[in-house]
């Protein structure tokens, strides 16, 4: 029996409201309330609760064979507490089944996996400590933040204790070979690790109501008759999704509902495949070789890397601003500012500022609250100022009273990478050998890891 796993991301960040200059210093509350809660009542509405109980209907009907996992951000789960409590009590419901596996990740649905492993670990044990609170057991499989994975990421999952990773199934790690199988972390074999198909799931969260693609209207038929292509050998096939595919990205109307509820009896009755769990999928079988990412990949745009969120001046400024402060964030034991510590973490406010505008455009233009990238840099620059100026203010304990707070203030630097972006390129009067004007020769600059 060959395997299908389909597993969903839930996540929606504490959007910032716009937050000016001015409000440095006068305004410690960073979060636009009006919108974060109408936009959660929006996809519960519409995607999260039909959704479950379309799942919850699923499992009732086919029992043991369909089986489905959910990576859901501590900050989604703060935000269904405060606006939407009724998406919670429907999540367990589907706990309640025993054939729903919730998968570990970073609380904040953060990039810290980047930058400091002592905060990583942290933050996945803060998560899963949730998880297990609210649906009774501890995960025991892993989906780091938009997939992303490096071999060295990998490492640090396995000694948190987990024996299974998910990840995307780039080509330009893969080369010829498929994501249909079990592979292992390249360094540490006892990782297994289980690759997107990303080309089926993208079928389904981004091509699904596309009418001038080639196979539009996808059914159920159809897309089990590209399952049932794939050669007997490959054990298990990947479908990662937004949960807001269905409802939100994808609306009722398209027919994306009545697709999800057709897909198991085709699958069972055309096919060898069940649907199944990452971490019973990883019990079953074994690696059929190692998979080598020295440096990271994710499942996001076409490039599968991190240009989405770390791809540009502002980001890496905003990015290297926020984890400057880790030192001090240590020694800080006020709840508020933890709690913004975290927030503030969210991959949302990075991907915000991506000035990607081509193929995946419309991709980063949903759910942004802002206008322009250097809008959403320069509002996120303010807020980071300001919690800055909180920090300072704490007492600390004895050992932390000489704690280095010379962070360059953030919203002064934010004037500058704009000011620098607008600024007309400077041109030499050095005279080329024709006697005209000839341009400076940029010189080549080193990009801030």
């Amino acid at each position: 029996m060959r395997s299908i796993c389909l597993y969903f991301q839930v996540h929606q960040p504490f959007r910032l409201r716009t937050y000016r200059f001015f409000d440095i210093g006068a305004s410690h509350y960073y979060y636009d309330e009006y919108q974060n809660r109408t936009i959660i009542k929006r996809v519960v509405e519409r995607s999260y609760l039909p959704m479950n109980e379309l799942l919850l209907g699923l499992i009732k009907e086919y029992g043991a064979r369909f089986r489905v996992s959910f990576s859901i951000s501590g900050i989604a789960l703060d935000q269904f507490e405060l606006y939407a409590p009724e998406v919670i009590r429907s999540f367990r419901k589907l706990a309640d089944t025993g054939n729903v596996e919730f998968l570990a990740e970073t609380y904040a649905h953060s990039l810290v996996s980047l930058k400091d492993a002592e905060e990583f670990r942290s933050q996945v044990n803060r998560h899963a400590d949730r998880i297990e609170q609210l649906f009774g057991k501890r995960p025991t499989a892993f989906r780091n933040t938009e997939l992303i994975y490096a071999d060295f990421i990998g490492q640090q999952v396995y000694d948190m204790g987990y024996k299974v990773m998910l990840t995307e199934g780039a080509k330009h790690v893969l080369g010829w070979k498929s994501p249909n199988f079990l592979y292992c972390n390249a360094a540490n074999p006892k990782l297994k690790l289980l690759l997107r198909n990303f080309q089926l799931s993208d079928d389904i969260g981004f091509r699904f109501s596309n009418h001038s693609w080639i196979e539009w209207p996808l059914t159920a038929e159809k897309f089990t008759g590209w399952l049932a292509a794939f050669d007997k050998n490959q054990q298990v096939v990947n479908i990662g999704l937004d949960y807001e595919t269905f409802g939100e990205h994808q609306w009722q109307e398209t027919g994306i509902f009545d697709f999800m509820k057709s897909l198991p009896k085709q699958v069972f009755s055309s096919t060898d495949f069940s649907f199944d769990t990452p971490t019973a999928v990883a019990e079953r079988l074994q690696p059929v070789a190692a998979v080598s990412v020295p440096v990271p990949i994710s499942w996001a745009d076409e490039e599968r890397d991190l240009t989405a969120w770390l791809g540009n001046e502002m980001q890496d400024e905003a990015f290297d601003s926020l984890y400057g402060l880790l030192p001090q964030i240590r020694n800080c034991t006020d709840p508020d500012i933890q709690k913004d510590w975290l927030y503030l973490q969210s991959s949302d406010h990075f991907y915000y500022m991506c000035t990607k505008w081509f193929s995946d455009g419309a991709v980063h233009k949903y759910f942004n609250p802002f206008s322009t990238p250097y809008e959403a840099f320069i509002n996120y620059m303010n807020v980071l100022s300001d919690f800055i100026t909180r920090l300072k203010s704490v007492k600390m304990p004895v050992m932390a009273e000489s704690a280095d707070f010379s962070v360059p203030d953030p919203a002064k630097k934010a004037k500058k990478v704009v000011a620098k972006k607008a600024a007309p390129p400077k041109v030499s009067t050095q005279k080329s050998a024709a006697g005209k004007t000839a341009p400076e020769k940029k010189k080549p600059v080193a990009r801030k890891k």
